[in-house]
């Protein structure tokens, strides 16, 4: 069969996209796989280091969300064996020894967990925290799945990065302008509770007379997995005063501002009707008892005093 000279033409130029499309192809593939070799190290390939984390970051990059909670790193993990992770318990202050169970797409469970591992390498692992109901992983877009921990190996930090756990784990320059803005907001409104946010450290109440006293209750429950970590985002105190103008019993919040002031937010256990005035009443008894009787510290977060809000049980008694 004969060709034209544009057939011949076309026909050639047709053979060398090929080729080269070919060759791309194949140098993908070829990156692809150096790709994965780098990445595709499993807890297997690890075994025996130990790592600590050095950072715990929503997907944005910071500790901090928009209600306060902080995100902190405290793991501390070693792969002893294919199907055991060890993993530092707080309460034992010891290694505790955890089943590590394999799931699938790079799903692991250990120390009543899920995590997907994102990177492995012997000098860091980063993982994110999986938030699981039943056998359902919840997706990226769901604010429980939205932590992600970063491991270094202690011959890493000391010897690579030359620094310490401690100087690596505390807040970024970005953590604290992102609490920096949202304290400012709460400066211009201080008794909105939309603004306030929880303090990393809470607000304080210190007696001003020896006819009152404060307890602040923890309110960590195992059974519905509020745990130690999360106890400053619900600050409750049981406030006393003795030798009051009448026996009472009150259960409300208060939003403290960056000064101290309260401005009583929510009344519980008070029907529809009896809302408005027995708001009133509290705030009375705020500005004039609370105000005075007790020294009120701010709640603070890295150091900046901002709106905050507190739970009280309030009692009066007429007599000690």
């Amino acid at each position: 069969m004969k060709y034209s000279f544009l057939q011949c033409l076309l026909i050639y130029i047709s053979l060398m996209l090929s080729c080269t499309n070919d060759s791309k192809r194949g140098t993908a593939a070829q990156g692809d796989k150096l790709t994965a070799s780098k990445n595709d190290l499993t807890f297997r390939d690890v075994d025996g280091i130990r790592f600590f984390e050095v950072k715990r970051r929503f997907s944005n990059g910071l500790s901090f969300n928009k209600n306060g909670f902080q995100q902190e790193p405290n793991w501390i993990i070693e792969v002893k064996a294919p199907d055991t992770m060890l993993a530092y318990s707080p309460e034992k202050q010891a290694m505790e020894a955890f089943y590590l169970q394999f799931d699938h797409g790079r799903v692991y469970n250990f120390a009543r967990e899920f995590f997907r591992a994102k990177a492995i390498t012997k000098d860091s692992i980063v993982l994110q925290r999986l938030q699981v109901d039943g056998k359902i992983i919840a997706g990226d877009d769901d604010v429980r799945s939205d932590v992600y921990c970063t491991f270094y190996s202690k011959n890493y930090i000391e010897k690579k990065l030359k620094t310490t756990i401690g100087e690596l784990q505390k807040p970024t320059k970005a953590d604290t302008s992102f609490i920096r803005s949202l304290a400012i907001k709460t400066f211009k409104a201080p008794d909105n509770p939309d603004l306030a946010f929880a303090a990393r450290q809470p607000v304080v109440f210190l007696p001003n007379s020896k006819n009152v006293t404060v307890e602040k209750i923890s309110t960590i429950d195992e059974t519905n997995k509020r745990h130690s970590s999360v106890d400053y985002l619900y600050p409750l105190y049981k406030l006393k005063i003795n030798k009051s103008y009448k026996n009472f019993n009150y259960s409300f919040s208060v939003i403290v501002d960056a000064k101290g002031k309260m401005y009583v937010n929510r009344v519980d256990g008070v029907m529809r009707d009896d809302y408005p005035p027995r708001k009133r009443l509290l705030q009375g008894i705020t500005d004039v008892y609370l105000q005075n009787l007790f020294i009120i510290t701010p709640g603070t977060t890295l150091s900046l005093p901002h709106s905050s809000e507190v739970n009280l049980i309030l009692i009066g008694k007429t007599t000690p």
